[in-house]
């Protein structure tokens, strides 16, 4: 049961890759005009976002485990 689980939350996973390519696009187009900087600021804010995404599981991980 639990591999079932674990199989249908990495294919709902697969959903945030193209929002976070997106928004990160589309917040460093705001930001920037030219091309370089735009993908560079986009490569920073698609780190961020995964840093931050990432630590809320790790959060709500240990939650659930030690609960």
């Amino acid at each position: 049961m639990l591999l079932l689980g674990a199989s249908l939350l990495a294919k709902q996973l697969w959903y945030s890759v193209p929002l976070i390519i997106s928004v990160s696009l589309v917040y460093g187009a705001t930001r920037h005009e030219l091309l370089a900087p735009i993908l560079d600021h986009s490569l920073r804010t698609a780190f961020w976002m995964l840093t931050f995404i990432g630590s809320v599981f790790v959060v709500l991980l240990a939650i659930t485990l030690f609960a």
